[in-house]
């Protein structure tokens, strides 16, 4: 199993008529009236093979893709393209667990210029400017606000498992060896000598050592482990914080664009 994680890369956007789904497919898609049957058709048409609930969010996302299509009176050849384009935005999102909503959007927004521009063999005037419009639209309120739901239920979730090494500073258990192998010496040599006894001074000396333990100081090795943690838990938490501030901003930028979308409509001579 590859446990590698794949970077976000920019993708070239191209024509994508009769591309997934056929003449023939787009005949037997209209026939079907009921939810189930379009349901069943769409898996068969794309070749979902996929366990729950993967497969009920994506024929229910081309589902009501056919059903936009139906009530903007698409023809064949466009609800075949706009299928086409909304199943390459989607597989553009879940190809990795990394936040590419950036990519993703421009993506989407190249697809569209491709079917919206007569420029043969490049781009074709598939749809009109009104229609580009909405179809922005959709895409942006059905799947582009809800990109991290998709992301979540079709990408591995990714942990980071992070572990800390203390160099400089001894094992301690090997200074616990050391220790009692101290003790086991000294208490030998008083063993072998028999003629001093231990003095009240003596004993109120090791019933002290044992009584109170070290503190954990600054200097100590568990005061400088749990210094290097909090260091450590405060530097994930300020860059979550960043990263939470980050994509407010992307969306914000994304509501902005879609109040006065602009696309380029003119074709390059």
């Amino acid at each position: 199993m590859d446990t590698r994680i794949k970077v976000p890369q920019a993708l070239k956007a191209k024509v994508m008529l009769w591309t997934d789904v056929g003449y023939h497919d787009m005949e037997e898609i209209d026939k079907m009236q009921s939810i189930p049957d379009l349901e069943s058709v769409l898996c068969s048409v794309f070749g979902v093979d996929l366990p729950e609930p993967k497969r009920g969010v994506l024929l229910e996302l081309y589902v009501q893709a056919v059903l936009f299509c139906r009530e903007r009176n698409f023809k064949k050849e466009q609800t075949s393209a706009l299928l086409s384009i909304i199943k390459s935005i989607h597989e553009a999102n879940v190809e990795t667990p990394l936040n590419n909503i950036e990519q993703s959007f421009k993506y989407c927004k190249e697809l569209l210029l491709c079917h919206s521009v007569r420029r043969p063999p490049f781009s074709i005037n598939l749809f009109s400017s009104e229609e580009v419009t909405g179809i922005l639209n959709y895409i942006f309120n059905s799947y582009v606000r809800h990109y991290k739901l998709y992301k979540y239920i079709f990408t591995p979730q990714v942990k980071l498992d992070l572990s800390l090494t203390y160099s400089g500073t001894p094992n301690q258990e090997e200074a616990t060896i050391e220790d009692s192998s101290a003790l086991d010496v000294e208490n030998v040599k008083e063993t072998e000598g028999e003629a001093a006894p231990k003095t009240d001074s003596s004993l109120q000396t090791q019933e002290a050592f044992v009584a109170e333990p070290e503190e954990d100081t600054p200097g100590s090795k568990s005061g400088l482990k749990a210094l290097i943690e909090n260091e450590v838990r405060e530097q994930m938490m300020l860059v979550s914080g960043q990263l939470d501030q980050r994509m407010k901003e992307i969306a914000d930028q994304h509501n902005r664009a879609l109040e006065s979308p602009q696309l380029n409509h003119k074709a390059k001579k």
